[in-house]
């Protein structure tokens, strides 16, 4: 599939434009959005999803646009769980509610850059190297049977204790004042950082993470770069609209993690598979067709079941 670099140009022009608008004209003024105002805004992101897909289907053609709505659909349901870590982040700092867009807006940006790092590198690895496809599926079957047997408490979170944390508080002073939503902030002509920058840090330390799991996840669906950094992109625009719209229900959704952990097994097992069978030229190939079908299939079930059973004391 060759993608000229007026795809490319377009895309990026089109993320800048949406980005500007967001931050000094959507959201220019700190409010804490509303249930119904965050779904809104979810709905808004999608539908700009789902225009670029007919976009790529009209372009670039049907298996394009397959790959594009299962690579979305992907990484948009692995985001999920950066949603856990940012509602631990924001009330481990007590970032008021209307300051936390601003965090996430920053915290998106600096995902944009390392997603493209990650996305780069993971995909010339497996164009150089065929056995790089067990090496990724085998991390995301063990990344999901962590999931699935970790019980970590919430309480137990403390981004004090983490490693990048602690270097930047021993090579720059932190205050404690968060009367002004600075990420710096001048006393007695020193510069301090304010917790608005610590947790905008540990946003981005967390993706990192997740992106380890995500990024490999998704070139499981297509290997060509255009098709996996604009799905990538366009499923993190909307996190934080959908990150105001979930925080406050996120509780309910107890089995969740679980659809989660067996989305991240369903797909390392498929990367396998689908890679022995390709070298060895056997019949069986889990298709994204059927990637789509599962994943979708454990989301609602998992969705289903927190509502409908009850949480016992």
């Amino acid at each position: 599939m060759e993608i000229s670099i007026g795809f490319w140009i377009v895309f990026f022009v089109f993320v800048l434009i949406m980005l500007t608008l967001d931050l000094f004209v959507f959201h220019k003024k700190d409010h804490a959005p509303s249930i119904k105002e965050s779904l809104l805004w979810s709905g808004f992101w999608i539908g700009l999803a789902v225009l670029f897909n007919i976009g790529v289907w009209a372009l670039l053609g049907q298996k394009a646009a397959l790959e594009f709505f299962t690579a979305y659909l992907v990484e948009e349901s692995l985001s999920i769980d950066n949603l856990f870590v940012f509602i631990l982040i924001f009330g481990f700092f007590k970032i008021d509610p209307k300051f936390q867009h601003k965090v996430l807006f920053w915290g998106i940006i600096g995902a944009i850059v390392m997603r493209a790092l990650f996305i780069f590198a993971g995909v010339a690895l497996l164009n150089r190297f065929d056995w790089v496809m067990y090496l990724f599926g085998a991390f995301l079957l063990y990344t999901g049977v962590k999931m699935l047997v970790d019980r970590k408490e919430n309480s137990e979170f403390n981004p004090n204790e983490n490693v990048v944390i602690k270097t930047f508080r021993k090579m720059m002073p932190v205050t404690d004042d968060m009367s002004v939503p600075r990420f710096f902030v001048k006393k007695k002509k020193k510069t301090y950082a304010t917790p608005f920058f610590l947790a905008l840090i540990f946003i981005e330390a967390s993706d990192l993470v997740f992106a380890v799991d995500s990024i490999p996840a998704v070139l499981s669906v297509s290997k060509e770069v255009f098709i996996v950094y604009t799905s990538n992109i366009f499923a993190i625009l909307g996190l934080r609209s959908l990150y105001f719209a979930l925080s406050g229900i996120m509780p309910y959704f107890r089995f969740l993690k679980l659809a989660l952990a067996g989305i991240l097994t369903f797909i390392g097992l498929k990367m396998c598979i689908n890679e022995f069978t390709a070298q060895w030229d056997f019949p069986f190939n889990i298709s994204n067709v059927t990637s789509l079908s599962v994943i979708v299939s454990l989301l609602g079930i998992s969705v289903a079941a927190s509502v409908l059973i009850k949480e016992k004391k």
